[in-house]
């Protein structure tokens, strides 16, 4: 099957699920994940209907304004209780069936909630990092996100019982005043500390792009679920797989900017169909 046209604006449902079958079907798939995997685990799309509009956080900024880390770390603080209670839903367990059976090879997610491995993925490239673990900007040691936690509880003990707002992808929400919050820091050097994500400005890095691209070169088809390729992380991916000819099936609710490159685009929720596609690929 080419993979010059989506299928999708064709077919009604059923008829576009059997198309990515098809083209799945007795090859051994690469997954990329975005935020519309997550979803259904309670954390919201950036780009999805209904969507909040917001600034992410950029690195230049957190690294530039002790203001903007303050208010930075006091969200992310009151998102991470409700993001890290987050559980995976039946399309991250659809996965790592397909992953059992042999026909999914490894996932590459660029969501930082950990739902992946949680769920049972064995193989799992985060990309943009993961909420769980911090790292200190100046000497690298790392730490566990819930001993960074505790710390800031103790020196913030008002902060708990502050209004949490819109949660974000990235476990960040909105605090009204951050002028009294204090900020953790490194208990080696005193350093600046920051979650072992992919800040909006900053690159992927080199290693884990390589990590990736290796998942990539060992697959004979590509799955895309839940992203709209807005990032440039996930269209790179999406290009190798192209100038090999791959077949690409994009599973996601609207418009993405890889559609006019996939062979079969569907147009549905995320986990319905990881668990429909489960059900067909195995038989």
């Amino acid at each position: 099957m080419s993979n010059a046209n989506p299928v999708s604006a064709e077919y009604p449902p059923d008829e576009c699920l059997d198309a990515a079958v098809d083209a799945l079907q007795g090859r051994t798939i690469a997954v990329l994940t975005g935020a519309g995997v997550s979803t259904d685990s309670g954390i919201p799309d950036y780009r999805g209907a209904g969507a909040p509009v917001r600034a992410p956080m950029t690195f230049q900024n957190f690294m530039a304004d002790l203001d903007y880390r303050k208010r930075y770390w006091a969200g992310s603080h009151l998102g991470w209780k409700r993001f890290s209670a987050a559980r995976p839903n039946p399309g991250h367990a659809a996965l790592v069936q397909l992953e059992l059976a042999g026909i999914v090879d490894g996932i590459i997610t660029q969501n930082v909630d950990g739902l992946h491995l949680r769920a049972g993925s064995q193989r799992v490239v985060d990309l943009h990092g993961t909420m769980d673990r911090v790292r200190c900007l100046t000497c690298g040691q790392f730490y566990a996100r819930q001993s960074i936690a505790d710390q800031i509880t103790a020196a913030n003990p008002w902060i708990d019982t502050e209004e949490a707002f819109e949660l974000s992808p990235d476990g960040d929400v909105e605090v009204r005043d951050v002028q009294a919050f204090v900020l953790p820091e490194c208990s080696v050097c005193g350093g600046v500390l920051k979650p072992d994500v992919v800040f909006f400005g900053e690159f992927v890095p080199k290693e884990k792009f390589a990590e990736a691209s290796a998942l990539m070169q060992s697959a004979d088809a590509l799955l895309i679920a839940g992203s709209s390729l807005i990032v440039n992380s996930g269209i790179r991916l999406l290009e190798q797989a192209s100038r090999r000819k791959l077949p690409i099936v994009i599973v996601n609710r609207g418009v993405t900017k890889g559609d006019n490159r996939a062979t079969v685009k569907v147009d549905a929720g995320t986990s319905e169909t990881l668990v429909s596609l489960l059900h067909r690929l195995s038989e």
